[in-house]
């Protein structure tokens, strides 16, 4: 598994969102989601919307994911 392939597999579930994946050994990668869905949202819910985005492919090609979600609020604050 390549990091641009786990952006573009988030950037098809999430519309709009801004993703960067970083990650170069294929089974070990951390994200960054920025995204509008995210508002209102519990770490938790927004950590299951980026895994349902991704699908099997978390149980059988990604060994482990860091995440970051938040959201475009929350991006422009801490910036």
């Amino acid at each position: 598994m390549q990091a641009d392939t786990i952006r573009s597999l988030i950037e098809s579930g999430l519309p709009g969102a801004e993703v960067h994946v970083y990650g170069d050994d294929g089974a070990h990668f951390e994200a960054v989601v920025i995204a509008g869905q995210f508002q209102g949202q519990s770490l938790v819910k927004r950590h299951q919307t980026v895994y349902s985005c991704l699908g099997e492919r978390m149980r059988e090609e990604i060994h482990a994911l860091q995440l970051r979600t938040l959201t475009p609020d929350e991006a422009a604050a801490r910036s």
